[in-house]
């Protein structure tokens, strides 16, 4: 199974202030007749979806503290592991992946929701779906235990293409993030276009192999190649990864957990134009410690941010960057507040942006 086995009822949860007080938002029944493996909240945080072992897919309207089933989405053919919904420029859109090895497209058309698109080209479960930064138009990520990453876009002539990474991860791919679509070299140097600067598509994944890779698109070909593969991490399975959204102009970060109960989180501090450093006096360098993988834009260092006795199951950041939250198999979820000196606090809590109980 790849995804964590949760109940049928699920609380939304909000914080408030920097000491991340909880207090329970609303709880939903979601009816749900076998185990939920997933919930996300569209971008404006009204709808609810969820997906379970028994196969259907619930869409709830959340406004107001209120709980109201739209609609049951029902196509798979088996446990629904995944949802990823798109940025609301391309329309109403939810993705789900399926233990029977497809993905499907729902769009919302005319006030009742379709199958917009089905993928079948995978040979096994398909385990992980997710959304590309909207810049990049509509695209979307697909992780399989065949071992395969596949990248499907949405063409002008109204068709999917899909281009995929073979081989990607060994025994399979549990976990797939993009990156922030903005590319910080451009912000720190105005003079690159955007071309120079490498806006480039760019993914992170972690499998059964027990590694972190990172991939990007070569846009000279339309492939995608292997960018960085980050070792020296995980000892167990990777089951999930989170490329941190924030769009520090000092560093990139990327979180991974796994099976053997480790959260850790990568960083890659930015190379930075001369032309910044003359006139900021700051000074680049890889932060020190540890050993790494050299990338276009430095050096990743691994830092074990904890180490939990069960599964972790499920890393998220917050949209500003500077909260990770953390939920594993001890049925708990863990805020981890960063600051700029570079340090992780963390403090057990009992909720999480959709709180799982």
């Amino acid at each position: 199974m790849p995804c964590s086995p949760l109940p049928i009822s699920l609380e939304i949860g909000l914080t408030f202030g920097c000491i991340l007080q909880i207090s329970v938002y609303q709880t939903v029944d979601t009816g749900h007749e076998d185990i939920i493996h997933d919930a996300q909240m569209n971008y404006h945080g009204t709808t609810l979806a969820t997906c379970s072992s028994d196969e259907v897919i619930k869409l709830f309207d959340v406004k107001d503290k209120k709980q109201k089933l739209i609609v049951e989405l029902r196509g798979h053919q088996g446990p629904v592991w995944g949802l990823s919904w798109s940025h609301p420029i391309h329309g109403n859109l939810l993705a789900s992946c399926s233990y029977d090895r497809s993905v499907i497209v729902w769009a919302e058309h005319e006030g009742k929701w379709v199958k917009f698109y089905e993928y079948k080209d995978h040979k096994s479960s398909v385990n992980a779906v997710a959304w590309a930064p909207h810049e990049y138009g509509l695209v979307l990520a697909c992780g399989s235990s065949d071992g395969i990453i596949s990248i499907l876009t949405y063409t002008s002539a109204c068709t999917w293409d899909a281009v995929k990474i073979p081989d990607a991860h060994t025994s399979g791919v549990n976990a797939i993030s993009w990156a922030p679509a903005v590319n910080a070299d451009f912000m720190l140097n105005p003079s690159l276009s955007q071309t120079a600067s490498g806006l480039l598509k760019r993914i992170v994944s972690g499998g059964c192999d027990c590694l972190v890779k990172i991939w990007r698109e070569d846009p000279s070909t339309g492939g995608w190649v292997k960018e960085a593969q980050l070792e020296g991490g995980h000892t167990e399975w990777v089951r999930d990864v989170a490329w941190c959204p924030s769009l520090s102009l000092a560093r990139q970060q990327i979180a991974s957990c796994g099976q053997d109960g480790c959260v850790i989180v990568w960083q890659s501090l930015r190379r930075r134009p001369d032309s910044y450093i003359n006139a900021t006096g700051l000074l680049g360098g890889d932060g020190g410690g540890g050993g790494g993988e050299d990338t276009a834009e430095g050096v990743w260092k691994p830092v074990v941010l904890a180490t939990y006795p069960d599964v972790v199951w499920h890393v998220s950041w917050s949209l500003t960057g500077n909260i990770l939250a953390v939920s594993g198999g001890d049925n708990k979820v863990s805020y981890h507040t960063y600051f700029l000196i570079s340090t992780f606090f963390s403090s057990v809590l009992c909720s999480l942006l959709v709180v799982i109980i």
